[in-house]
Order: C-alpha cells, then structure tokens, then sequence
C-alpha cells in the first residue's frame, strides 16, 4: 500500500474554504477504484494545519490520483490559500494488509 501524508499550512482567512476543498476532493478521491482511505486532519490547536492522509492500493494507483480532474481542481484552487508550501510525505503501508 502507498500512503502519503500531505502536510498543509493554510493562510487563518482561507481555512473554511480550503475545507470546502478538499471536502469535493476527498468525496471524489474515495470513489477512485485504488483508493484505501482518504482522511482529512485538522490540527486541535492550530485550525490552519492540516494532514491528508492518502492510501493507495499501488504507487500507481496514487500516481493516477494525481491526474484525476478532482485532485486537478483541488490543486489549482488552493493554491492561494497556501501560508507555506504543502509537503508530501511517501509511507509504506504495512499493516492493515
């Protein structure tokens, strides 16, 4: 399994819409035939940090997640809402099987 923690630093202005966001992505993301889980995380303490945290069945399976026009979207319309650049973090899934 191919897991990615994408860590994401938004600006405290963009924060209800970033959800929004990612909510349409992450309704799409879980439909996609390689998905295993797609969980969005909020910090408890920080409302403008969050982790996503994407599993795949395969690498291509989440290479193919990044061309799907959901994650498209997603992209381009967070962009802006950035406060520091959104960093992915690549994992091996070991367990659950």
């Amino acid at each position: 399994m191919q897991v990615t923690l994408v860590h994401v630093r938004v600006q405290p202005e963009s924060v209800d819409a970033f959800i929004a966001a990612t909510r349409a992505n992450h309704e799409a993301s879980v439909a996609e035939p390689g998905n295993r889980r797609f969980d969005v995380l909020q910090a408890p303490a920080d409302a403008t940090r969050f982790i996503l945290y994407e599993a795949y069945a395969s690498a291509a399976d989440a290479a193919a997640h990044k061309q799907t026009a959901h994650y498209l979207a997603w992209r381009d319309a967070v962009a802006g809402m950035m406060a520091e650049p959104r960093r992915g973090e690549p994992m091996n899934g070991l367990l659950p099987v």
